[in-house]
């Protein structure tokens, strides 16, 4: 990997950026203090208040972290097929005594505002997710001191971001929770996502770019396996959404390792983009009817999911999670790094055949 980025932190282990509250200071802090890459999630965010966080994180680290931040979406969806979605969820705003989103509050989510922001204040790192970047911007951060990083699904994406003059690709199994960083959301190819180890062998043959491995890993042998398929480093969210420093909610939390909650599934369900989350009522009641129609099924169903959230309800809740969410370890996420670094160090020895007999 390029030693531009394995300089900023000793163990190979990223924070993933998680939206919506999660990725809050205290958590990229805690990462980076025990040796990890820490991330900031601006998704969602205005670009000032992604900049009060900032400032917080820099208050409690000096070491360096990252800022990801959501590519602008084009406007293709169909706007009836999104008044036939929120007619459906007309039963879900009376149950939860609340009103539908705005379809139409926005879909660019500040994009240049927090550019500008990033530019006059630098950051050590930023990644982009749900598309790419012009190749202006990328060398903008460049020249600011930035080391960029972007979201690939398949090795054409990974093509386009080393063409497009990206300092390393973040490849994305489709293990991972949360929202898949494709490109271009293509109804045509849901499901069709390729397992991480096979991915990151296939991009690996197709670019020389620096590779960051994210997808359902949660262990320090997993880790070791990444890196043995060809990655420099790996990029965990779920593992760190258990963290004690984590904001998300504490039914969220809970959920990952209740026995209520076996398995997750990608739906367009909550946002109308592929997002993999634990399979719950509402999942399964709106997930096959879903359009594909992002960011405005996100604004349609923020309220509910907020409601849902605030009365405790994990049935309503968009429950993100990865294929491993039953290995998630509470543990302070400063540990949890020290952990993974260990459980890396023996996993590599085994590799490496000079742990002895097994």
């Amino acid at each position: 990997m390029s030693s531009a980025l394995t300089d900023l932190f000793p163990h190979p282990i990223v924070q993933a950026p998680m939206a919506g509250g999660v990725s809050v200071p205290q958590l990229a802090a805690a990462v980076a203090e025990a040796g990890g890459l820490g991330f900031l999630a601006a998704g969602y965010k205005t670009a000032d208040g992604m900049y009060q966080e900032i400032k917080q994180l820099r208050g409690l680290t000096g070491r360096p972290f990252g800022v990801n931040l959501f590519m602008p979406q084009p406007e293709y969806a169909d706007a009836a097929a999104v008044d036939v979605y929120a007619h459906q969820l007309a039963g879900e705003a009376a149950w939860y005594e609340t009103e539908l989103g705005d379809p139409d509050s926005g879909r660019d989510d500040g994009y240049d505002a927090k550019l500008a922001v990033l530019l006059d204040n630098p950051v050590p790192v930023v990644s982009f997710h749900f598309g790419v970047p012009t190749g202006d911007v990328l060398e903008s951060l460049r020249r600011a001191g930035t080391f960029t990083l972007v979201t690939a699904t398949t090795p054409d994406e990974a093509l386009a971001v080393q063409r497009a003059g990206a300092d390393a690709v973040i490849v994305q199994g489709v293990e991972a929770g949360g929202h898949q960083g494709t490109h271009r959301d293509n109804p045509e190819t849901d499901r069709s996502g390729v397992g991480l180890l096979s991915l990151v062998a296939q991009v690996r043959e197709t670019v020389s770019l620096p590779i960051v491995a994210a997808g359902g890993i949660m262990r320090g042998s997993q880790i070791a396996a990444a890196l043995a398929a060809g990655a420099s480093a790996a990029q965990l969210g779920t593992a760190f959404l258990a963290t004690q420093e984590s904001g998300a909610n504490a039914v969220h939390k809970q959920a990952l390792t209740n026995p209520l909650f076996v398995r997750t599934e990608l739906t367009r369900a909550f946002s109308g983009r592929p997002a993999r989350g634990l399979v719950n009522r509402f999942l399964r009641e709106h997930g096959p009817y879903a359009p594909a129609a992002y960011p405005e099924v996100h604004h349609l169903t923020s309220p509910l999911r907020k409601k849902a959230a605030s009365s405790g309800d994990p049935q309503g809740m968009a429950l993100w999670a990865g294929q491993g969410h039953r290995m998630a370890r509470e543990l302070p996420a400063g540990q949890l790094v020290e952990v993974l670094a260990a459980e890396l160090d023996a996993a590599s020895t085994a590799l490496s055949g000079k742990g002895g007999p097994r």
